[in-house]
């Protein structure tokens, strides 16, 4: 049977109608904008397939991250739904075979009995004529596909799986991604919570140089308590970091399936090198984002849709049989002269349906050229994103030195001014000032270290995190998920 389904597949595969897919053209670009005259300080030699964030070189974060794929749920519903996908491949597939079915069945059936009159007048009884029949048939149907119409399903099915394997591939560098932002948002909450502890010990310094300035008498009031509410300022903002870090804390948790009362994080470092992967050569793009594939896949699937339409223009064509046993008592089941057979063939062909058939093929190539556009438009927005994060790196690597720059020359404020301060040549003000300048200056270059991370984080997931689309799976392979089918 395997056998003749797959010869009669290849025979009838001329026969099947609708468009043939091929790849609509994108608009992919030369170059990269941003890499004109631009040689990134510390570029990552390769993303990691698989397990791109170790560039970063950092074990809680691998930790973490080796836990997303095991327990993040959304990854798992995707997983089920990819499984379905599959599990739609074999229905379609199904469809290549005849329908079998087998029937038994008891009938008993009484007719006749009561009173009857005979020729003399004389009433008598007659007992109820009873018979049993004892049936066991066996019935086929086989719808052949002489226009291609399950073949085109079959391959509708399996680009639906090939767009669910991809949807899948990108849910997890998604969430990956997400973690990995979580995390350094949470190290750099760290950061600002130590620069804040070191503020408040040099603001008790501070405070205490007013105490012995005013004790002296040659200090005001006024001093000392500036210092005091700069003091407490700076504690008030170091317990305010505990906020975020909480929260970025609990996503995390989230993000690798578990209460947020389970995971605790100790306290780290922001760390200082920023990794930057090469982008290559723009066309490279196209085969490394899985959602450029799923969208790619997505037009296979409506472009098969639409054979399935044409199909339904021509007749189809339906084969029947039956073959069984009718008869009473149990044994005569096996007696020739029982026996009941039919086979039959029917063919049905719409004559008119209003303009409903050609308004599906209409609605199908409609979908198809949606797919089409939706698919285009995920590669520009593909090539937006690495544009984007290629200048973010760029810029914030400029500004970085630059607000490093500005950090020491704050630092070198606050030490003249408060020294000035001390031989009584500027008021106490001076230094408030000089202090809240060097604050804010090194709260910005926390920032954009942070900036700088969380660039390198887009910029890694825009390129697709190290996956390739020869990691989708193959037609043959969905196709031979069930050894049954052919």
């Amino acid at each position: 049977m395997r056998k003749f389904a797959v010869s009669a597949s290849l025979l009838l595969a001329a026969c099947t109608v609708g468009p043939n897919y091929e790849r609509p053209a994108a608009i992919v670009p030369t170059h990269y904008k941003a890499l004109a005259g631009w040689v990134t300080a510390q570029p990552a030699a390769a993303i990691s397939r698989g397990a791109w964030w170790t560039i970063f070189n950092d074990p809680t974060l691998d930790s973490l991250e080796s836990q997303v794929i095991v327990s993040n749920q959304t990854i798992r519903a995707d997983a089920a739904a990819y499984a379905q996908a599959r599990a739609l491949v074999d229905e379609a597939r199904a469809g290549f075979y005849p329908t079998l079915s087998a029937n038994t069945g008891i009938t008993r059936a009484s007719s006749g009995g009561g009173k009857v009159t005979g020729s003399n007048g004389s009433e008598f009884s007659t007992a109820p004529l009873t018979t049993t029949n004892y049936t066991l048939e066996g019935s086929g149907a086989w719808d052949i596909d002489l226009w291609g119409s399950i073949r085109r399903q079959v391959q509708s099915s399996v680009a639906a799986a090939q767009v669910s394997a991809a949807d899948l591939a990108n849910a997890e560098l998604s969430e990956q991604a997400a973690l990995a932002s979580d995390y350094f948002q949470l190290r750099a909450a760290d950061a600002n919570e130590k620069l804040l502890q070191e503020t408040i010990e040099a603001y008790r310094r501070s405070l205490q140089i007013t105490e012995n300035q005013f004790a002296a008498g040659t200090a005001a009031r006024s001093d000392v308590l500036a210092a005091q509410v700069q003091l407490q300022n700076a504690q008030s903002q170091a317990i305010g970091t505990q906020v975020s870090r909480a929260e970025f804390e609990h996503a995390i948790a989230v993000l690798i399936g578990k209460p947020p009362a389970d995971l605790t994080i100790p306290p780290g470092t922001l760390q200082a090198a920023v990794p930057v992967t090469p982008p290559g050569l723009p066309s490279t793009l196209l085969e490394r984002r899985p959602d450029i594939a799923a969208a790619e896949r997505t037009m296979a699937e409506e472009n098969a849709l639409i054979g399935v339409q044409v199909a339904a223009y021509y007749p189809t064509v339906d084969l029947s049989a039956l073959f069984g046993y009718v008869g009473n008592p149990l044994g005569s089941l096996i007696r020739l002269s029982d026996r009941v057979w039919s086979l039959g063939a029917a063919a049905t062909d719409p004559l008119f349906e209003g303009g409903a058939r050609n308004a599906a093929v209409a609605a199908a190539r409609a979908t198809y050229d949606e797919s089409v556009a939706n698919y285009r438009e995920t590669v520009l927005t593909a090539f937006q994103g690495v544009e984007d994060q290629l200048s973010s790196l760029q810029i914030l690597a400029e500004q970085y030195q630059a607000q490093d720059a500005a950090v020491a020359s704050a630092t070198e404020t606050v030490a003249i001014t408060l020294n000035e301060y001390e031989a009584g040549t500027v008021a106490y003000t001076s230094v408030v000032l000089a202090q809240a300048t060097q604050l804010a200056d090194q709260e910005s270059l926390l920032t954009i270290q942070q900036d700088r991370l969380l660039a390198s984080v887009s910029l890694i997931e825009n390129l697709g995190g190290g996956w390739s689309a020869g990691e989708l799976p193959t037609a043959s392979s969905l196709q031979q998920s069930n050894p049954l089918l052919p």
